[in-house]
């Protein structure tokens, strides 16, 4: 299998508790860069190798989240081992549809997933696309992402496609200065950037998605894509390409997981072939059918692969 075919996406993967009924939850394990992989998997053929790199614990939650990786077909070859270490954990609230989270994550093995530098060096430089997002930045120590970013860099000069979701969480770093500083060096290697207006009109008072845009543009990306809650879709890209796409809103049930499951439809629609206007639409029923779903992660059809590619 050639690294043409491989993706791989770093950041943390979480036990999630997912409300039932009241004071009923459901065990799973979830997390952005998780989810994302997670329907990439379901979206690209066998040929396609998936990765997800991390770190976990030794713990026996620990070894459940492992052998999920291994039943969903999601390589974990190269995930680190954490001694005195676990997973971290978060619970999620509904309020008509629409989630709000209780974390517990201080001990997370996760955030040592930088510390072996040759180790995800060579990981990184077998895949054709890395997927990370503005969480795997910001629950690692300071050095530990820029080593990160330093790696991703090099990556994108050698050819490879980098995608980076901001996920702006405020409450997960050290400043906003520091949020601010770090989401814009990631954005500035990527070729490929997927943020939310509602995030980014709170952090960085964007007037409009095409504000956010262009912001990402000018730090050096190529293409992106913002994500409007339900609302118009909007592409740029640097060779001056603009969509503004207006797609029918469903009503959610659980909208845990939207944006991630969208970003993996847009990057196997667009790998796929497909135009930016085209894999919105696609990634956009996706994410539509994700929000019906409870947790983060579902089961799509299991014809779904076969139909974007017709």
């Amino acid at each position: 299998m050639s690294p043409e075919s491989n993706i791989l996406c770093i950041g943390e993967c979480m036990v999630e508790l997912s409300p039932v009924a009241p004071r009923s939850w459901q065990q799973g394990f979830a997390g952005d860069t998780m989810n994302t992989a997670w329907y990439l998997r379901q979206l690209f053929d066998q040929t396609w190798k998936i990765e997800y790199f991390t770190a976990v614990g030794t713990d026996l939650l620990s070894d459940e989240m492992l052998a999920f990786f291994e039943q969903s077909g999601i390589s974990i070859n190269n995930v680190i081992r954490v001694q005195d270490a676990q997973p971290g954990l978060y619970m999620i609230h509904l309020k008509e549809g629409e989630r709000s989270f209780s974390y517990w994550r201080e001990q997370s093995a996760a955030k040592r997933l930088a510390t072996n530098t040759d180790l995800l060096a060579r990981v990184i430089a077998q895949n054709e696309i890395v997927y990370f997002s503005g969480i795997t930045l910001a629950i690692l120590p300071e050095q530990d992402r820029e080593t990160l970013l330093h790696l991703l860099q090099k990556a994108r000069m050698n050819g490879q496609q980098i995608v980076f979701d901001p996920n702006i969480r405020p409450r997960l770093w050290e400043t906003p200065f520091q949020m601010k500083l770090m989401i814009e060096k990631a954005a500035a290697i990527s070729n490929l950037v997927l943020p939310s207006f509602a995030d980014e009109q709170e952090v960085f008072y964007d007037r409009d998605g095409h504000a956010t845009a262009d912001r990402y543009l000018n730090l050096g990306c190529d293409e992106a894509v913002v994500k409007n809650g339900g609302g118009p879709i909007l592409y740029k890209s640097r060779t001056g390409k603009i969509k503004d796409i207006t797609l029918e809103r469903v009503l959610p049930r659980d909208t845990t997981g939207a944006g991630d499951s969208f970003n993996a439809g847009f990057i196997h629609s667009r790998r796929m072939g497909m135009t930016a206007e085209d894999a919105i639409t696609s990634a956009h029923e996706i994410a539509s059918y994700v929000v019906l779903q409870p947790g983060a992660i579902s089961l799509l059809p299991l014809n779904w692969s076969r139909k974007e590619k017709t």
